[in-house]
């Protein structure tokens, strides 16, 4: 089995959005996508917009997890 990638939950909207699904809703950071058929919703968090509302540059915030 091969290892998943590290992407952003933008990302993840991109590609599930290739397998059908569409953005229903987004509450804050989190988006929540469908698909009808077969029917599925996921919620993918969107962890830029907490980085974006605590008005920071991703480079600022990397630097704070080190």
């Amino acid at each position: 089995m091969s290892r998943l990638p590290v992407i952003s939950g933008r990302e993840c909207v991109r590609a599930l959005e290739r397998a059908g699904f569409y953005l229903k809703r987004q509450t804050g950071s989190h988006m929540v996508l469908r698909r009808e058929e077969p029917f599925a919703q996921v919620v993918v968090p969107d962890h830029r917009a907490i980085i974006r509302h605590a008005a920071l540059s991703v480079e600022e915030f990397v630097d704070l997890l080190t």
